[in-house]
């Protein structure tokens, strides 16, 4: 079994930055993907930004140049650097991660953290 739990969201003002943490932990043999996603209220789930074990970054058009995503291997943990926050960013934030006990991967899902921006 594998537990993926998110900290770090908050209420910041618009041009405020937050940093969210994403640690997986558990029966786990080697991850693969890691990523973050967005639920805002009225739509629809949305993919933030991702990071593959080989270095690999994917970043919604709507982050780029203000969100960072980077891992540490050591620690099964993910990261997201948010940076000059808009009100438009507030939502659930939730970690995905795509981990083996052996030789077939899984998406694990965090329990999401809210992040608010203030105008």
């Amino acid at each position: 079994q594998v537990h993926v739990v998110e900290s770090g969201g908050g209420l910041v003002q618009a041009g405020g930055s937050l940093r969210l943490s994403c640690a997986a932990s558990g029966t786990i043999f080697s991850i693969g993907t890691m990523g973050w996603y967005r639920l805002a209220p009225g739509k629809q789930r949305e993919l933030v930004a991702s990071l593959t074990s080989g270095g690999r970054t994917n970043y919604a058009d709507s982050v780029k140049g203000r969100f960072t995503i980077s891992r540490d291997n050591a620690k099964n943990t993910v990261y997201l650097q948010m940076n000059s926050l808009k009100p438009e960013d507030t939502a659930v934030y939730y970690c995905k991660v795509d981990a083996s006990a052996g030789f077939v991967y899984t998406d694990y899902w965090g329990q999401g953290t809210q992040v608010t921006v203030s105008s």
